[in-house]
């Protein structure tokens, strides 16, 4: 099988969250190779009509989308798929649709909160009316960007109206534009990645960010310097762990299952993660879903993956064969742009 893999346009100066996108276009490629098929990378962009071009040209049996951020924009991360859909190119990895819902945290959030899933309260700018002044800490967030992008401690604001309006127009430039205040939930992390499989998508070994040595004038949250800053302390700090005990058995089932139906309700595809914080009462919540999460050897999915017996060439394949599974569905053949 000859298959692209797409992935960002990344310069020698991008931060750490873009470069590793090369480190994973990289790896994935090289788990096709081992699967005896013919790769070609190709980077996205700047002209999307040159990418038309090069993708008509390759003709692959299937394009592996791991576009992220086209032109440095987390909110443009549906324009990959939307290309390669548009060529009627069988793609691996979620649709468009998909791509677009699921980045835009505030739309994903009224879709859970529409769908019954449970996710933590949020306003934004347009909407500031139901806050009443309260001990509650929020935290601002990026409406488009992930990775931590912009999130550290100082992103943790009481819940006054007044001092949320300002913070939110305050630091909307370094969240990349639009933001939103959500309430913060004081309790455990998890993320529970799943992969595409013959019989639906399969949960993957549940894992539990542990927050060590955080004294309790630190707040526990995995922001950009756990994710990013390798000389940091949060950095080394926030291991993930696969290890509990049976008194966990019964949250661990309510996450899986609230994960099974994240992908049903936002028709994920290929693989996902979903990020929940989960309270004092041992009630969960969902922050969000990443719909296409980094695949580097180094990353959580693939931590997940391992703990399932299964190696980078193994996942890969999977998420071949469903995105080979999933060209029956018929989309209309348009000029190319």
């Amino acid at each position: 099988m000859q298959v692209v893999v797409l992935h960002d346009l990344v310069p020698d100066d991008a931060p750490p969250d873009l470069l590793d996108t090369l480190v994973q276009a990289e790896e994935v490629s090289s788990a096709l190779a081992d699967l005896n098929h013919e790769t070609t990378a190709l980077a996205f962009g700047p002209e999307m009509e040159e990418t038309a071009g090069d993708l008509e040209r390759l003709s692959p049996d299937l394009v592996f989308n791991l576009v992220e951020a086209p032109w440095g924009l987390g909110r443009l991360i549906h324009l990959g798929p939307a290309l390669v859909e548009c060529l009627d190119l069988p793609c691996a990895g979620c649709s468009a649709q998909a791509l677009r819902l699921t980045s835009n945290k505030p739309k994903a959030k009224d879709l859970m909160r529409a769908s019954g899933l449970p996710t933590p309260e949020w306003i934004t700018l347009r909407d500031m009316g139901p806050v009443q002044a309260s001990d509650d800490l929020y935290i601002l967030k990026s409406a488009w960007e992930h990775s931590s992008v912009g999130l550290d401690e100082d992103a943790l604001v009481p819940g006054d109206p007044d001092r949320l309006r300002i913070e939110l127009a305050r630091r909307a430039d370094r969240l990349g534009g639009a933001c939103f205040a959500e309430k913060f939930i004081d309790g455990r992390e998890f993320n529970l990645s799943l992969l595409a499989g013959p019989d639906g998508p399969e949960v993957l070994p549940p894992a539990e960010i542990i927050f060590e040595d955080y004294g309790p004038d630190k707040i526990r949250m995995v922001d950009y310097r756990a994710k990013w800053r390798t000389d940091s302390f949060e950095f080394s700090h926030t291991p993930r762990s696969f290890d509990f005990t049976g008194e966990d058995r019964e949250l661990l089932s309510r996450l899986s299952e609230l994960s099974r139906q994240c992908w049903r309700v936002f028709k994920l595809g290929g693989w996902a993660r979903v990020d929940f914080r989960v309270d004092s009462s041992g009630r969960p919540w969902i922050l969000e879903i990443n719909a296409n999460p980094c695949l580097s050897s180094d990353a959580g999915f693939m931590a997940a993956a391992r703990r399932a017996g299964l190696d980078l060439p193994g996942v890969v394949g999977r998420i071949l064969d469903d995105g080979v599974q999933r060209v029956g569905a018929s989309r209309p053949k348009v000029q190319t742009v």
